[in-house]
């Protein structure tokens, strides 16, 4: 058995997410936490929301409230949202916990001790309009690389090269727009990433399987005109993590807090104190998750993110990491999505272009949602939501292909021999070449899904839904039972434990599906179908079934074309 310790990219609170953003971490992660507690794995997977600067502050006063009573309703509703998509979080936590309070404010202390964190008296940009200090994220303007006019004043997220705001051409505050900003001096504290770059660079090459995407972002960022930079770890702001060394103040530091991508990673680390905690379990439980001084070894770390993501994995957190001396978990494998986009354009949380997450939930239920998504991810490029191909995928793959069976099958065995397993013969050569047939896309299935290939997972996991109905399409037992009712008995108790493998199989995918069809077969035998021939024969003749309720339904024109004006403006 393999312990695996899995992290999805921890969403902003500001905001519900929209779907590019769930494709993007969240969902591919739940699909490998799934697959590999079926495998019998035992596995951590965690999760919370990204609260602290500028973007929670903004949001809390644009709706009138405290920004951590802010904060604790945006929790739950994302916390909520994401049960509503099947989101198996062992736990989803909060980046304002205690536990990440303490555990940023120790490892700042770490990383000062060895001499990696400096002061420096800099010039910031200041907005006279807003009457504070910007962040570097709240300043926006033209890239200078690419010429993209809304790039931010830390990262152009067309590009992902990394900016100070004073490289921006035309720069304006992204809270008011106003262009009426100056430089004034304050104090910051650095973080000495090209102290580390030469590690960094030797652990990225170590790590040979990782996507093309995720390596070669580090790289750039590594190797890029002077190469790794230094990166202020401070803002001068309210809402976050005061800046302190440990448990004591830092001299000069006051009324500082830690820069939200610092504090943000840590909270992965963090997130599994809060698990033990909510749980009413040790310290030592979640450290054997986290320190490989404690039992960590034997772990598989693996991460899912956006490519925007990927510099502050592969970079900024490990340096972290490394720079402390502490033996925390280093990540084994980092899965990087490119974008969806949504329709001929982005999608877009800040202008509130696309379907959003709980907009998703109020018109179909998540596992249409989750089968599209996943079967159309977009790992080796850029991929777009379209209604069409929306409509289409789901009517094709999960109506016509696997609801089709389903309902095939259950209703023709009621006609003929009720609502319980036939008996009927042995197999003949057409199920042994079947069985054959299945082992063999099953393995591959599994093969695809260790790889966290996720389109070719799905496509996969299609092939075998698809193999049960050529199967029975050609034994016809409608036709055979007027000469051979034994033969379509046999028929039928095969393709009635067919359903029952394909809930399995399909669980990690669209788990609420696979679930009402262990439900509707009477069986809670949900073990991963190691041997194919012994997993067509569970459901023993005389078991009871009932025919369930339409599985997949399909989408109309008339809905698809509904949904894709209702869209396709921006959310209020």
């Amino acid at each position: 058995m393999t312990r695996h310790l899995i992290t999805s990219a921890i969403p902003y609170i500001n905001g519900i997410k929209h779907l590019g953003n769930l494709v993007g971490s969240q969902l591919p992660a739940d699909l490998f936490a799934r697959y590999q507690r079926a495998r019998g794995n035992e596995v951590l997977f965690l999760c919370a929301t990204d609260e602290h600067g500028t973007p929670a502050e903004l949001a809390a006063a644009k709706a009138g409230k405290p920004v951590d009573d802010f904060c604790t309703e945006m929790h739950e509703v994302q916390a909520e949202i994401a049960r509503g998509f099947g989101l198996s979080f062992d736990h989803f936590g909060r980046s304002s916990s205690p536990q990440n309070h303490a555990l940023t404010q120790h490892l700042a202390g770490r990383l000062a001790d060895a001499d990696l964190i400096y002061e420096v008296s800099e010039k910031q940009v200041y907005s006279n309009a807003d009457g504070r200090f910007l962040p570097d994220r709240y300043i926006e303007g033209t890239c200078p690389n690419c010429g993209y006019d809304s790039a931010r004043g830390d990262q152009c997220e067309n590009c992902t090269k990394q900016l100070d705001p004073t490289d921006l051409i035309d720069p304006r505050s992204a809270v008011s727009g106003s262009t009426d900003l100056e430089v004034r001096e304050t104090k910051h504290l650095y973080l000495r990433q090209s102290a580390l770059s030469e590690q960094l660079d030797t652990w990225i090459d170590s790590k040979h399987d990782w996507p093309i995407l995720t390596t070669s972002i580090a790289k750039k960022w590594l190797h890029d005109g002077d190469g790794l930079r230094d990166r202020g770890i401070t803002r001068d702001l309210d809402w976050g993590i005061p800046v302190k060394n440990g448990d004591k103040d830092w001299p000069g530091m006051e009324g500082k807090v830690f820069y939200v991508w610092f504090d943000a990673p840590i909270e992965y680390i963090a997130c599994a104190g809060e698990w033990a905690e909510a749980n009413g379990k040790t310290d030592a439980d979640w450290e054997r998750w986290w320190r490989t001084d404690r039992g960590a070894d034997d772990v598989r770390y693996t991460q899912f993110m956006g490519k925007d993501n990927v510099p502050f994995h592969t970079l900024s957190f490990p340096a972290t990491i490394i720079g402390s001396g502490e033996d925390w978990k280093l990540v084994d494998y980092i899965k990087s999505f490119n974008y969806l986009n949504y329709d001929g354009g982005q999608f877009s949380t800040s202008k509130g272009r696309g379907v959003f997450m709980d907009q998703a939930l109020s018109i179909l239920p998540a596992d249409y949602w989750r089968w599209w998504l996943l079967s159309h991810a977009p790992e080796s490029s850029d991929s777009e939501f379209t209604w069409d191909n929306f409509q289409t995928s789901v009517n094709k793959d999960l109506a016509d292909v696997l609801g089709n069976f389903v309902s095939r099958v259950t209703k023709f065995c009621r006609s003929k021999f009720g609502e319980t397993v036939p008996e009927g013969g042995e197999y003949g050569p057409t199920e042994l070449a079947l069985i054959d047939d299945l082992t063999t896309k099953i393995h591959a299935y599994e093969g695809h899904m260790e790889a966290m290939e996720v389109r070719k997972s799905a496509q996969a996991l299609r092939a075998i839904w698809v193999a049960g109905n050529e199967y029975l399409q050609n034994a016809a037992p409608w036709t055979t039972f007027k000469t051979d009712p034994e033969t379509a008995a046999m028929t039928v108790r095969l393709s009635l434990n067919l359903i029952r493998l394909y809930a399995v199989l399909s669980a990690p995918f669209i788990p609420t599906a696979s679930q009402s069809l262990m439900d509707a077969m009477h069986t809670d035998h949900d073990l991963w179908p190691d041997d194919v021939t012994g997993a067509l024969e569970v459901l023993k003749s005389g078991h009871e079934f009932e025919v369930p309720e339409v599985t997949f339904r399909k989408i109309t024109d008339d809905e698809r074309d509904e949904w894709q004006i209702k869209f396709s403006g921006t959310r209020d």
